[in-house]
């Protein structure tokens, strides 16, 4: 079966502000139908452009965007069917929160029994049923955030737009909220683009994930994708910890590469995003592929490390050392009965496989 098209597709979109500065670089995304999308990366790198634009609400400088393969740079947002949400929830204030979710459905001119049932089966669905009667002054953020939720889902939009919506929230709360959102998404199996710099919260919500960075997308891929095999230094930095290792390349044999570090020392590591011998590399190593006393021949790359500093972060102990002149090396210890043996001071031996270090640009 041929796969069907994307509900949503960028061509060629670029965006300016002052007619000179691209915020947006010639973006080319395919949003596909019932996929939890996510646009991730810091503070003007475009990905709030790029939900702007797609809402109505900015217009392309340049290129097309499609939904349901029809053009939409001329169609206003109230005519797109998107459903949007907010950090700052745009909650009616006068407005009880069964009013809030009836207004999206009065505006499409339905009969006052369906308004009353897709209100009421939206607010279930966010668990606030006994709370239609409450204005938002009466509800807690957390539960405003929900009502945003509801009335961006209560007329059955294709597609519903998230800009940083759980932004204004406390941690815990913020945690929780992720996972609803997440089961409200595959429950209704509605599309969902949504933007954040938040990458945990990418991780944990998304099918895949954009990340942006200068107006370009640097990497589009899965959660896991992103995390253990990131293309280039810049998503290796940005998505979760990582220790980056300087040197030059000596050696490439095929998907395997050998790096000297500024200190003259050989690594042995997978060739990424490099390409000839000589070139300068940024080496990409995750904390928790670092194995403490690794047993002689099990790993190619071993090191006599200096332990600096230990926190003690309940499952895992980060464990700072200093190694090959570098004094920010980070190690996550597993909380497990034998982690004792480490002490800040302690010279120790430390290692990784050659397939969990990546070579990548410089």
């Amino acid at each position: 079966m041929p796969a069907p098209n994307p509900l949503v597709q960028f061509k060629n979109v670029q965006k300016s502000y002052d007619g000179k500065i691209l915020v947006v670089k010639d973006l080319n995304l395919d949003v596909e139908t019932g996929e939890f999308l996510t646009m991730l990366g810091p503070s003007g790198s475009g990905k709030t452009t790029c939900l702007m634009m797609l809402a109505g609400f900015e217009p392309a400088t340049h290129g097309e965007i499609y939904l349901n393969e029809r053009p939409i740079n001329n169609v206003p947002p109230h005519k797109r069917g998107i459903g949007m949400v907010f950090q700052n929830y745009a909650l009616f204030p006068h407005m009880t929160v069964a009013e809030n979710l009836a207004f999206p459905l009065e505006v499409r001119k339905m009969s006052k029994s369906e308004r009353e049932e897709r209100v009421r089966k939206a607010l279930d669905m966010v668990q606030l049923g006994e709370f239609g009667s409450r204005r938002p002054a009466q509800l807690s953020g957390g539960q405003q955030q929900r009502v945003a939720v509801a009335r961006a889902l209560v007329f059955d939009p294709e597609l519903v737009l998230m800009d940083e919506p759980l932004g204004a929230l406390d941690k815990n709360l913020r945690e929780q909220m992720q996972y609803e959102i997440k089961h409200i998404h595959e429950n209704l199996g509605v599309t969902v683009v949504y933007v954040t710099h938040d990458q945990s919260e990418a991780l944990t919500m998304s099918n895949r994930i954009a990340v942006f960075n200068d107006g370009v997308i640097q990497q589009l891929a899965p959660p896991d994708d992103l995390y253990e095999r990131p293309d280039n230094a810049f998503v290796a930095q940005f998505i979760g910890e990582n220790n980056k290792l300087r040197g030059r390349v000596s050696l490439i044999d095929g998907d395997y590469c050998v790096v000297q570090t500024t200190e003259g020392v050989p690594i042995y590591a997978m060739a990424i995003n490099v390409s000839a011998s000589g070139e300068e590399s940024t080496l990409s190593l995750r904390p928790e592929r670092v194995v403490v006393n690794p047993a002689v021949g099990s790993v190619p790359n071993i090191f006599d490390a200096r332990v600096l500093e230990l926190i003690y972060l309940g499952d895992h102990i980060r464990t700072r050392v200093s190694l090959l002149g570098r004094e920010d090396f980070i190690i996550k210890v597993p909380n497990s009965a034998d982690h004792a043996f480490l002490r800040e001071g302690d010279v120790v031996s430390i290692g990784w496989l050659q397939e969990d270090c990546r070579a990548l640009d410089a």
